[in-house]
């Protein structure tokens, strides 16, 4: 039974991993302009908020992800839980029908993906 949950642990990870990774390459963006300044990948959100203001949007959504502590390249999951749930946030800025809408995913406090969304409204 214990094989089991690794087994499914290592499954929801693969699909994780491979669901948001693959469309970083195909439509990742490095950063997004908020009047003249630009917010980019590894800003963190209080960055991203005095910049460009509350986003029009905010979806929540986790990861599950593992080892839970490595230090210097190192794996201590031995120690603790090797498998941690991580929160992501999707933020949506809309400017209007004339521009196009922007999606900024963070993995916790990291912006780690900008992405063009359709026109605004």
């Amino acid at each position: 039974m214990p094989n089991s949950v690794a087994k499914l642990a290592a499954s929801v990870l693969w699909l994780a991993v491979s669901g948001t990774l693959l469309p970083q390459v195909a439509a990742g963006e490095d950063s997004l302009r908020c009047g003249s300044r630009l917010v980019s990948e590894g800003d963190p959100k209080f960055k991203v908020i005095s910049i460009c203001g509350e986003p029009t949007a905010v979806s929540l959504e986790s990861v599950i992800s593992g080892p839970a502590f490595v230090r210097y390249g190192y794996d201590y999951s031995f120690i603790g839980p090797a498998w941690r749930e991580v929160p992501v946030e999707i933020w949506t800025y809309n400017f209007g029908s004339s521009r196009l809408l922007r999606q900024l995913r963070f993995v916790g406090d990291e912006l780690v993906e900008i992405r063009t969304n359709g026109y605004g409204y």
